[in-house]
């Protein structure tokens, strides 16, 4: 009986757990997300991190899904409207004058995806967050519409598997 008190005492204190992503292992999305950018798309995969790469492509594009958390506030502050689009946007562009800022509808998580130039190339970059869990996917290629590309067909087609309902 004692156990059986302390077992339930256990459960009640516990603090509740916010509800993160879906999945936790990229390697389960690999093939999906090479598909999903085209021929020519090699991957390298492990749990927090996947790697594709087209060098037959052009403007030979390479994209980085990485699986973090961050615990900042910037989640709770986004959906409150504490920060808007903007702000971010505003933010993205003291680090670099031509950033330009977009948000992305990921419900039940938040997010929003970032164009930049780097060097004579071009780079993109979704931030998607849920419960604490961070997703980015970051592209670099030969211009910006390519990369955004990239990360765009990623966000709609492999995102909604990690993310969850």
């Amino acid at each position: 009986m004692r156990n059986l008190i302390m077992a339930l005492l256990c459960l009640t204190a516990a603090p509740a757990h916010a509800e993160g992503f879906a999945l936790r292992d990229l390697a389960a999305v690999a093939a999906s997300a090479g598909t999903a950018l085209g021929f020519g798309f090699v991957s390298r995969a492990a749990p927090e991190r996947l790697t594709l790469i087209c060098t037959t492509c052009e403007g030979a594009p390479m994209v980085d899904l990485l699986l973090g958390r961050q615990t900042d506030g910037t989640e709770e502050r986004v959906r409150a409207g504490r920060t808007s689009m903007a702000q971010l946007e505003a933010i993205c562009r003291e680090r670099s004058p031509d950033c330009r800022l977009s948000g992305l509808s990921v419900a039940p998580a938040v997010g929003w995806a970032t164009t930049y130039g780097v060097g004579s190339s071009a780079g993109a970059t979704a931030i998607i967050l849920r419960g604490g869990d961070l997703l980015t996917i970051r592209a670099l290629a030969g211009s910006r519409e390519a990369a955004a590309r990239q990360v765009e067909i990623l966000a709609c087609t492999v995102a909604p598997r990690i993310v969850g309902r």
